[in-house]
């Protein structure tokens, strides 16, 4: 099975979320991540959702979702014409003997140290997937206490801007 990243432009109205989910669920799709934000036009909302399947579900997906009145337009983010990056906080078992090690694991990912008590850290990391699964395997499972992540969220790369695609 394949994993698919679908951008999904809709009316930032009341109820579309709900009616997104609930095309997923009653085709007996599976939601893997999902992230919805206002874009710069405050009427318009972005939904990335990342599925699994095969080219037959992916295409039933998109038709599926293109239907829906709320839905603008939908698109596959493929990731070498795409950027992606997903959000991940996690916190750490740390005594003062593991601090230092953990502190140089995130210094080579780039992470953030965003709180620290006795017996812990909390570590904050952006990128893509891959980058995030390397760093959580690096730490080892048995350091963390607690861990949430945004899904993924991406746009396609180069100049084109959404909104130039077509007017209000």
């Amino acid at each position: 099975m394949n994993k698919i990243v679908f951008s999904v432009f809709v009316d930032n109205t009341s109820g579309v979320l709900s009616r997104v989910a609930g095309l997923f669920s009653r085709r007996g799709f599976n939601i893997d991540s999902l992230t919805v934000s206002e874009t710069e036009r405050p009427v318009y909302s972005r939904m990335t959702i990342v599925s699994h399947g095969d080219d037959q579900v992916f295409d039933q997906i998109v038709k599926q979702l293109a239907k829906l009145e709320d839905v603008k337009e939908v698109k596959v983010l493929h990731p070498d014409s795409s950027v992606t990056r997903e959000l991940i906080l996690v916190k750490l078992k740390a005594s003062q003997a593991e601090r230092q090690g953990i502190i140089a694991t995130s210094d080579i990912f780039r992470a953030k140290i965003v709180d620290v008590s006795s017996e812990s850290l909390t570590v904050e990391l952006t990128g893509n997937q891959t980058k995030i699964e390397a760093f959580l395997n690096l730490l080892g499972k048995e350091k963390i206490l607690e861990m949430v992540r945004t899904g993924v969220t991406g746009l396609e790369r180069g100049s084109k801007a959404r909104g130039e695609m077509w007017d209000d």
